[in-house]
């Protein structure tokens, strides 16, 4: 019997396909003001959601697929899930220097890449 989290092997497929940034383009991009103008704040907060998830996304891609737990594949879900919903809602022109781009990197998910 095996103690991987339920749904472990479709989420991690998922949240390869979805994360398309590796990790120091990541974090290289986290530190940049386009990265820290963008995206959502709750109750306070000093970081935006998107953010906050591009940490959370370095941390699951520095652990070992055998050490993931529930929260890491409910983390895994909710990257690809955002990824898929915010890429089909793509504007028109070029969206290179755009919040909608951004938004998509801090969730580790370069549309340009």
């Amino acid at each position: 019997m095996s103690d991987a989290p339920e749904g472990l092997d479709e989420a991690y497929e998922r949240f390869e396909e979805a994360v398309t940034m590796s990790p120091k383009q990541l974090r290289d991009w986290l530190e940049t003001e386009e990265s820290q103008s963008v995206g959502q704040h709750t109750d306070g907060d000093d970081e935006a959601t998107g953010h906050a998830m591009g940490r959370r996304i370095l941390e699951l891609k520095e652990t070992k697929k055998a050490d993931y737990s529930d929260d890491d594949v409910a983390a895994m879900k909710k990257v690809a899930g955002y990824v898929a919903r915010h890429s089909a809602q793509r504007p028109d022109g070029d969206v290179t220097d755009t919040a909608w781009r951004y938004s998509l990197v801090n969730w580790g998910h370069d549309p340009l890449a």
